[in-house]
């Protein structure tokens, strides 16, 4: 399997953002497979790199890549871009026109801001999705392709879904893996470096000497939202390294070309602003990350009590401390007796215990392990209960899921979503 390292320099890709870096091993994950992959993030993000690795590492590499840009073809062509038409179809079609998904036949189309197809196109695209088949625009001979699909886009879909402007069904077809890149405002340690790798870029294609921050200016550009995210900083950059004749900019400068007071912003076309801590809430490698760091750190702290207690082994110092020590530690120092001597042989006997340099392979991860197994264990005891209730109320309705739908208490819509997921 090829390395993230080796991925980033391949295509260009800059920083070291754990969000990033995790997109990316899924994106190497999923290459050799033939499932469908949705790309959710803000405009600017870099979307597009995601389809051009999954194409390059995948079987179909040697066949075509295509990239359509769903948004920017009318409502009235687009069945014909995608899917093709007969000669005589509509008005203006003079010729036989082969569509995206018959020019691509073999290879990876990449449909780019997916959210924005009509209703009508997604009827069409789940059916490709669900079978390879799709008609030609009049035409009533079906025609089979057999192509990957990877989709992106900067909507809420389920938002979408809510308000009757993306189909639901397709939305499950679509979301087979879901990767998330993050907006440029969470990866503000990245931003100096894609700030050094753009200005460098530019000093090679018009010939002038490479800019450098100033120490204010690097802070002015990591507090910067970025609503435009690595568009905008490459647009800006770009300006910058043609109108400005000195090459060190200071946050002064800077100002001239991001407003110091932005007006608030409004992502309510895009996803949710949290979306990437909500997503990476259920990833179990983040948080084995955060525990196990937390971990360590109650350990060092730990180790730093002990040596205190070891080189104060004394009456006044046990006692003055005591309760300190009881409430970093917890409970733990229980004296055998009513003697100081025992109190001090007890304490250090269970802080040395307690105070075990971690393993990342061994104690931490194997307690988090088991404790997510729990979970997982007892989620799994009420998906079951909940197929064999789902099946038992269609089978007492002979199929019918308006009815069992009534009988279990939720809508047909949420049935209907639960029949694909279990694949009932």
């Amino acid at each position: 399997m090829e390395s993230i390292h080796n991925i980033k320099k391949k295509f260009s890709i800059i920083g070291n953002d754990y969000a990033l870096h995790r997109a990316l091993e899924k994106t190497i994950q999923v290459a050799p497979t033939d499932i469908s992959v949705l790309v959710l993030g803000e405009s600017g993000v870099g979307k597009e790199f995601i389809p051009k690795i999954i194409h390059q590492f995948s079987y179909r590499k040697h066949h075509s890549y295509i990239a359509v840009n769903c948004g920017a073809i009318p409502e009235g062509t687009i069945d014909s871009e995608l899917f093709g038409h007969e000669k005589g179809s509509f008005t203006g079609a003079t010729n036989m026109r082969k569509g995206y998904f018959e020019g691509a036949n073999g290879g990876t189309i990449f449909l780019d801001e997916v959210g924005e197809l009509p209703l009508t196109t997604q009827v069409r695209l789940l059916r490709i999705l669900e079978t390879g088949e799709f008609i030609k625009v009049g035409s009533s001979k079906i025609q089979k392709t057999n192509i990957r699909i990877v989709a992106a886009t900067n909507l809420n879909l389920l938002e979408s879904i809510q308000k009757g402007k993306f189909r639901e069904d397709l939305y499950y077809r679509l979301n087979t893996v879901q990767i998330n890149l993050p907006p440029l405002r969470f990866r503000k340690n990245d931003i100096k470096l894609l700030f050094k790798k753009f200005s460098n870029d530019f000093s090679d294609k018009y010939h002038i000497p490479s800019m450098k921050l100033t120490e204010d200016a690097i802070i002015y550009l990591e507090k910067y939202p970025w609503p435009g995210n690595i568009r905008q900083l490459k647009n800006i950059i770009e300006q910058m390294s043609v109108i400005e004749k000195k090459r060190e900019i200071s946050s002064e400068k800077l100002k001239e070309y991001i407003p110091e007071n932005i007006p608030s912003l409004s992502f309510s076309n895009s996803i949710n602003n949290e979306y990437f801590f909500q997503n990476f809430s259920n990833e179990r490698d983040f948080l084995y990350k955060i525990l196990f760091d937390m971990k360590k750190s109650l350990n060092h702290l730990k180790n730093l009590t002990l040596q205190l207690i070891k080189n104060n082994n004394d009456n006044k110092f046990i006692k003055k401390n005591q309760e300190l020590m009881e409430k970093v530690f917890g409970k733990i120092i229980k004296p055998s007796n009513n003697s100081i001597k025992s109190i001090v042989k007890d304490s250090i006997f269970q802080l040395e215990n307690s105070s075990k340099p971690l393993s990342k392979y061994d104690f931490d991860y194997e307690e988090i392990e088991e404790d997510i197994s729990k979970k997982e264990s007892n989620s799994f005891s009420l998906q079951k209960k909940e197929i064999e209730f789902i099946k038992k109320a269609l089978k007492k309705n002979n199929g019918k899921r308006k009815k069992t739908a009534i009988e279990l208490g939720i809508s047909e819509r949420t049935l209907y979503r639960k029949i694909k997921q279990y694949g009932l």
